[in-house]
């Protein structure tokens, strides 16, 4: 019989940084979870009572994600096409993770109204650990760039020590923005003529 007891890292608390946004987000919205990892924020999420999507390559992470009632899709975010198409959700979350070739599809991937969390590594982590390869770190204000054509409610670039979502202290960029409907958005979600 196989065990699906969550891993402990699913376990692990949900970033102060997700949760600081939380009140705008709301039970039947639509959340996707991009290289999840072992799902520490889908299960939060699925708990809020969001409908998540939560995209990783790693099949057993994802498996065991399969009692929370996310959708799962596993797929080489760096090595395979973009699993989502047109896709566009009211929330598109990323932590711990950076492949620039994906900034442009993960904030195309918001929906009018939506909000990006984004919070990930950035450099001057390398002085005190891993991820240390520079491919794997935001440059100074490289992720306020990449979500330009997004309402930037908050930025921050820094050091992060003891936030309570992480084991170690990190060097990270983090952004929360917003797309902007339009009169157009509203006229085709309501059917308006």
């Amino acid at each position: 019989m196989q065990d699906l007891t969550p891993p402990p890292a699913a376990l692990a608390p949900p970033s102060p940084w997700l949760l600081r946004w939380q009140r705008h987000f709301a039970p039947g919205q639509t959340a996707l979870d991009l290289a999840c990892g072992s799902g520490r924020h889908v299960r939060w999420l699925r708990a809020q009572g969001l409908q998540v999507c939560a995209v990783d390559r790693d099949a057993l992470a994802l498996e065991g994600l399969r009692d929370c009632g996310a959708e799962r899709i596993e797929a080489d975010l760096e090595g395979a096409p973009w699993p989502l198409g047109d896709r566009h959700f009211d929330l598109v979350l990323v932590t711990n993770y950076l492949w620039r070739p994906l900034l442009p599809r993960i904030v195309e991937a918001v929906a009018p109204g939506g909000w990006l969390i984004y919070e990930t590594f950035a450099e001057g982590h390398q002085r005190i650990g891993r991820p240390s390869r520079p491919d794997f770190l935001l440059r100074p204000g490289e992720l306020l760039a990449a979500a330009a054509g997004l309402r930037i409610v908050a930025y921050e670039d820094g050091f992060v020590d003891g936030d309570g979502a992480a084991v170690n202290p990190r060097q990270i960029q983090r952004v929360a923005a917003v797309r902007e409907r339009t009169p157009g958005d509203l006229q085709a979600r309501y059917h308006l003529t």
